[in-house]
């Protein structure tokens, strides 16, 4: 698989993956607070079918959609939904560098839910891809944690280090 591939296949998954966090674990959330018994198995069964067919909760939510007649961009949506946290993507560990990185996650997260907005806006929206790219640019040089998982790891942390060690 060349690099292009490689990188085409990752955007791909992210954004398939990331109705499964953006759009359903609010909702498991809800379920949790009726029903906590219910609400981890039916997570645990669409993470697992998440991963062994990436994109069938995008799939599942567009059917639903489409079967009750509503019009949305979901592209739109999704980065309106960007800057919420998912748990999952924060890292839970006490150093001030892995702080740091969280609240930088953040602030690019809330400019990326801003691009809605400000898209007809030819000047605002330059100004807001250039404050992504510079954004961008300082969580990139944010020093790299050991690749060793600690208590403090996230669950997406612990699996994404397991699997294998990423650099750019």
């Amino acid at each position: 698989m060349t690099m292009e591939e490689m990188r085409i296949e990752t955007e791909t998954n992210s954004m398939v993956s990331m109705t499964l966090y953006a759009v359903m674990y609010p909702v498991f959330n809800e379920l949790e607070r009726i029903n906590l018994s219910a609400a981890q198995t039916l997570r645990a069964a669409f993470i697992k079918a998440e991963r062994e067919n990436p994109g069938l909760t995008q799939d599942i939510i567009m059917k639903i959609l489409e079967k009750k007649n509503v019009q949305i961009n979901y592209t739109e949506s999704l980065l309106r939904m960007a800057a919420d946290d998912v748990e999952e993507f924060l890292v839970d560990r006490p150093e001030q560098e892995f702080q740091d990185l969280n609240e930088k996650s953040r602030a690019l997260k809330h400019i990326l839910s801003k691009i809605p907005d400000e898209i007809n806006d030819r000047v605002r929206f330059l100004q807001t891809i250039k404050l992504l790219s510079t954004r961008r640019r300082s969580l990139s040089n944010t020093p790299k944690a050991s690749a060793t998982p600690s208590k403090h790891t996230s669950k997406m942390e612990r699996r994404s280090t397991c699997s294998s060690v990423r650099t750019d």
